[in-house]
């Protein structure tokens, strides 16, 4: 029996205060501070790695080879933050000063540097429970900004959220952050609180596009509306051509196979629609038979997707022209499921290029001509990703250029799945991919999601911020009347 009880709406306020108060005492430690704080965060979850992991096996099902991987990508991306903010290049500090010759004028001392939003909200996600939960991308990238962070918890993993929890708040402690910088809650009622309240300046979200949607409204009602970070579903398209399907047909099929049942297809970059030539439809469907047949299933992270996976497969399936070309199973640990339809039953109706499969299936769709190929891709809504797949010396530009105005990563020869942590990622995507497409939530530019800019004119250098002050006393990089400078140090 679950004795536990979710967070009360005096305990969210109690705890929102103190995220506050930790904010103000906070905000301008000095860069190495604060990355000191991410390191020894970082520090901890290495040294009860051997608690965490089998937590994690215990409440997602997911394989332990993945989850010590997950971990190890979160403890990295808090070593990369540390390193990106000692640099201070996430403040994008400019110093013009005063010039009276400048060219449209006499120019005053203007001085302009990003700032922390205040007290963020961040929404766990149910398939990563290391990467995108408790201590995930947006709670590291808003810490890293100076924010302080209420993370509401998943309850597809709660204990190893409150016990991940327990560890983080003990390392910022002993690390000399101020109380408070970093707290959790549990519960809708603690999830609506982290929308509505006012001393809450911005919102992260990983989830199912309804959920986010839903968070995404509400933030948008209030009397001063929020930034909303909703990452909220993707197809993550793949455009074959005809000659590649030609010199290599076997092996597209088992990277499509491989990348659409990892971590049993629930992942948001799961290659869910592949565009291929038509093909003899029981010579592919044993190709991938054969592939998959060692395959070790896995129960979906929890009860509620599963159930979600169910209803959508059968909705597809139930789509005219649809075809099962493998068939999966109704087994807590389900088989794959390999659908196929054709080009011209998709421009009849599009429906299905609208509805994502979170579990272990994915669409093949067969074209007659790769001309067709510009027209299937103009009826996608927006996504993480589109990958296409083409020999070495076809330039298929056209096809490029109108996937990079629907997905925030394009992808050639390759498949979408394993996003890593890293300078240029860009992890985000127009509508419904994402809120805000002009964003990412993987990768060091996460961080510039949680600052704001502000200048000051004509302050005298001893009132300025540290990052603004002409010797420059935090030794970060800054551009100095135009031109970019690194401290000599």
């Amino acid at each position: 029996m679950n004795l536990r009880t979710d967070t009360t709406a005096e305990q969210i306020l109690d705890r929102l205060a103190d995220a506050q108060a930790a904010f103000e005492a906070g905000r301008d430690m000095p860069p190495r501070t604060r990355a000191a704080w991410l390191n020894a965060v970082a520090d901890a979850l290495t040294s009860h790695s051997d608690e965490l992991i089998p937590l994690a096996q215990t409440e997602t099902h997911l394989a332990t080879a993945r989850l010590q991987g997950e971990l190890k990508r979160t403890v990295f991306q808090l070593r990369l933050f540390a390193e990106e903010i000692t640099s201070g290049g996430h403040l994008d500090a400019i110093v013009d000063h005063a010039d009276p010759d400048w060219g449209m004028g006499p120019r005053p001392d203007l001085r302009r540097m990003n700032i922390p939003l205040g007290v963020v909200g961040v929404f766990g996600a149910s398939n990563f429970p290391f990467a995108f939960s408790v201590i995930g991308g947006d709670s590291a990238s808003a810490l890293a900004a100076g924010c302080a962070v209420v993370h509401k918890i998943h309850n597809g993993h709660r204990t190893l959220g409150e016990r991940t929890a327990q560890i983080v708040t003990a390392a910022l402690a002993a690390a000399g952050a101020p109380a408070g910088l970093f707290s959790t809650a549990t519960g809708r009622t603690a999830g609506e609180a982290l929308v509505d309240h006012p001393l809450v300046q911005a919102i992260g979200f990983t989830g199912s596009t309804s959920g986010g949607r839903a968070l995404f409204d509400r933030a948008m009602a209030r009397p001063a509306p929020i930034p909303f970070f909703g990452e909220l579903g993707s197809l993550n398209p793949v455009f074959v051509t005809e000659r590649a399907w030609a010199a290599r047909r076997d092996s597209i099929l088992h990277g499509c196979a491989d990348a659409a049942t990892g971590s049993m297809g629930q992942l948001c970059t799961k290659p869910g629609l592949v565009f291929v030539p038509r093909f003899p439809l029981t010579e592919v469907a044993a190709v991938l038979r054969t592939h998959l047949a060692n395959l070790q299933p896995s129960p979906l992270l929890t009860p509620h997707l599963r159930e979600g996976f169910d209803t959508a497969l059968a909705a597809i399936v139930a789509l005219p022209d649809v075809e099962v070309l493998l068939a999966g199973n109704d087994a807590d640990a389900p088989r794959p499921t390999i659908l196929h339809t054709t080009a011209e039953a998709i421009r009849k109706d599009p429906t299905l290029l609208q509805r994502e499969l979170f579990g272990p299936a994915t669409v093949l769709i067969s074209y007659t001509n790769e001309s067709e190929l510009l027209e299937l891709a103009g009826l996608l809504e927006g996504q993480l990703t589109a990958t296409v797949h083409a020999e070495p010396d076809e330039t298929p530009a056209a096809l490029v250029d109108r996937l990079r105005t629907l997905a925030g990563r394009v992808i050639w020869n390759g498949w979408p799945t394993g996003v890593s942590v890293t300078h240029a990622q860009h992890h985000g995507g127009p509508y419904p991919a994402t809120t805000a497409p002009a964003t990412t939530s993987v990768g060091t530019a996460a961080i510039s999601r949680f600052l704001r800019p502000v200048t000051y004119q004509s302050f005298p250098d001893p009132q300025l911020p540290p990052a603004l002050q002409d010797d420059n006393p935090w030794g970060i990089t800054r551009r100095v009347n135009g031109i970019h400078q690194s401290p000599v140090r």
